[in-house]
């Protein structure tokens, strides 16, 4: 099929490079010239593994452009996948959606289906084909259908290519056949229901996902205080298969794209109705009161960071990606400048969208062992497989105060005790293996 593809950020492009890879002829729109060229030379604009190997091989059958009203015209089937930010209020932004949409509505040609992949309010599909069809300039037919996404940044690829199920949720039975077919090479169960039904999958999914991670650390902050292990015990609830092993991994929060701003509207538009989610509010209490354990931890160690030489690795909300959004890190460092610290941070892929948001004041380091020299505690904030796979025994070698204390618990409890340092992670015991803190 000819489709066009509106975004190119992880939704989009990811979107449309799949479904080249799957032989349909893509082009991907974008109002940034300098991203295009970028993406034409064969360049992805966004760290994503996998993503630039995709599209050199499909080249054949993508096209960058900047000239949506050629894009539109003619395609079959046009994917909307721009970003819906978080408004102050927590509601979701429609700017960018509304804003495709009013294009397409005054550029295409012939009849088509337009599919909204980015995250939505409930009742915005309805909206926009109100929108596309009051705006149409040529006789055409639009039907517009919900097709959410559920890719995860660092396996968004993966996650498309091999999804565990596609949502598509239409008003007319002529539009599923249509998506049917799009979807046909793809090897996952797909799910036909209306097109609330689909947006309202989307919210619930993630939200559930964010309510789990939540729980899960509101047990591991019980487990320190009463002296259990949240590794043990999650292992344990995870062997039920009504609740499964997946998100049990105690932390400091979720962060990224999708988590923060879904519960956050979701919490929103139940309001709206004058009905609240009781639940979805407690989950955003408690990952907003998660993301600053870290810090008080510290407090046991040191009553300032003061002058002290502080370590952190890990800036990025999750390993795999570059993306910073609602990263514990961009709430933690400012703490620890304020604080009077010197702080020297390491990361293999945020480091430079790190540096735009703080260029100053920060040492950033090209190595895990220079950004541990000489400093009296390590923060671990990212669980990157460099940090996982770091020698636990040059923390003692390469710090003047070992004391580590990890948001993301990367090292096993018995390998911890075999080294000379203090470990402090989330919902297990402390480790002090030091005959003295020199504070």
């Amino acid at each position: 099929m000819n489709i066009a593809v509106a975004g190119t950020g992880y939704v989009g492009l990811v979107t449309g490079v799949c479904l080249a890879e799957k032989g349909h002829v893509v082009s991907c729109v974008d109002l940034d010239e300098r991203k295009v060229a970028l993406m034409s030379s064969g360049i992805s604009p966004i760290y994503e593994p996998n993503l630039e190997d995709l599209m050199r091989k499909n080249m054949n059958r993508l096209n960058f452009t900047t000239n949506y009203k050629e894009a539109y015209k003619d395609a079959d089937v046009i994917f909307i996948g721009v970003g819906t930010p978080e408004k102050p209020d927590g509601s979701a932004n429609l700017i960018y959606v509304n804003g495709v949409a009013t294009q397409i509505a005054k550029s295409i040609e012939r009849d088509c289906v337009v599919v909204i992949k980015s995250t939505v309010p409930i009742g915005t599909n309805d909206k926009i084909e109100d929108l596309i069809r009051t705006n149409l300039v040529h006789n055409v037919k639009v039907s517009v259908a919900s097709n959410p996404e559920f890719l995860s940044q660092g396996t968004a690829v993966r996650d498309t290519l091999n999804a565990s199920r596609i949502v598509i949720g239409v008003e007319e039975p002529s539009v599923g056949q249509i998506l049917r077919e799009v979807y046909k090479d793809f090897q996952a169960p797909i799910l036909l229901t209306n097109r609330k039904s689909a947006e309202m999958i989307k919210y619930a999914s993630n939200d559930f996902l964010a309510l789990k991670i939540s729980f899960i650390n509101e047990i591991a902050n019980l487990c320190e205080i009463i002296g259990a292990d949240i590794e043990e015990v999650a292992l344990g609830m995870g062997y039920d298969s009504r609740i499964g092993e997946k998100f049990l991994n105690s932390g400091i929060g979720y962060g990224g794209s999708c988590f923060p701003k879904d519960t956050k509207a979701l919490h929103w538009l139940a309001n709206f109705h004058d009905y609240e989610l009781k639940t979805i509010k407690a989950a955003i209490d408690v990952n907003e009161n998660q993301k600053l354990k870290l810090i008080k931890k510290s407090r046991k160690y040191f009553d300032s960071l003061k002058g002290l030489n502080v370590a952190v690795l890990g800036l990025t909300f999750k390993p795999g990606t570059d993306d910073l959004r609602e990263a514990p890190s961009l709430v933690n460092i400012p703490i620890m400048m304020e604080d009077g610290a010197n702080v020297k941070a390491w990361d293999p892929a945020g480091t430079e969208n790190f540096k735009k948001v703080y260029p100053n004041n920060i040492t950033y380091c090209s190595t895990i062992d220079e950004t541990l020299k000489e400093a009296d505690v390590c923060f671990i904030f990212t669980e990157w497989d460099e940090v996982r796979d770091f020698d636990i025994s040059k923390y003692s070698q390469l710090m003047k105060n070992p004391i580590i204390i990890d948001g993301r618990n990367c090292y096993n409890i018995s390998d911890v005790k075999k080294a000379h340092i203090i470990y402090d992670s989330i919902g297990r015991e402390t480790i002090n293996s030091l005959e003295a803190i020199q504070a």
